[in-house]
């Protein structure tokens, strides 16, 4: 009886498999919610190259209570998002071409909105003017009552009153990957590009938040 040759010794593609597998997940993961980065379409809107560069002088400024600011790094074009002011007239984020923007979408029914709100209005006392703005435009969709009812309790003075009772200005930043939860703020240049975003709150009255959007408005 002839000897059979011995089999090969199998190897173990376990931790190969294991690191593919990570490696695929990680990829997935930072396609959909855009990890580390704030990148747009490949080749971005060329109209908003300059934002992208203002983005990273902003950057060094995204830091303690802003610190979960994410810069753009590539030009994105936000959508024209539509809203309607406190007399229910239409309103869009067209509407503010000219001036720097933080929009912020908030909601009563968020906890961390309604923590929020205060810093939000006493940001837009301390910078807003022409060439600045807090646009919070809140997306409540049943009692369109019960948010004014709300910014009046808390003494908002400052900041004036938006509302998409539709959410669909909510739905068309997700579809761009820049609206995970709420609330969800963008720092928005003249030009209606994205200058930055945030996923979640922040201390919009501290002096981080300040130096941030003074930086951005080119007096940091």
């Amino acid at each position: 009886m002839t000897d059979q040759p011995s089999p090969k010794p199998v190897k173990n593609r376990f931790p190969k498999l294991l690191a593919a597998g990570i490696a695929g997940v990680i990829a997935i993961a930072a396609a959909v919610y855009g990890i580390g980065t704030l990148a747009g379409n490949a080749g971005g809107a060329p109209e908003c190259r300059p934002a992208v560069e203002l983005a990273r002088k902003v950057a060094p400024f995204a830091t303690g209570q802003v610190a979960a600011v994410n810069v753009a790094r590539s030009p994105l074009k936000v959508p024209d998002l539509a809203f309607k002011d406190g007399g229910g007239r239409p309103v869009s984020l067209a509407s503010f071409h000219g001036r720097t923007v933080l929009l912020n979408l908030w909601a009563t029914w968020c906890v961390p909105c309604r923590a929020e709100m205060p810093t939000l209005d006493k940001l837009e006392g301390a910078l807003g003017g022409p060439d600045f703005q807090v646009v919070a435009v809140n997306i409540d969709t049943r009692n369109p009552q019960h948010p004014k009812d709300f910014l009046k309790q808390i003494g908002v003075k400052n900041l004036a009153y938006y509302a998409d009772s539709s959410a669909e200005a909510f739905q068309k930043l997700k579809d761009i990957g820049r609206a995970f939860g709420m609330p969800t703020t963008m720092l928005v240049d003249p030009k209606g590009c994205e200058i930055g975003t945030i996923a979640g709150p922040a201390d919009w009255a501290s002096s981080d938040a300040l130096k941030l959007i003074k930086a951005a408005l080119g007096k940091g």
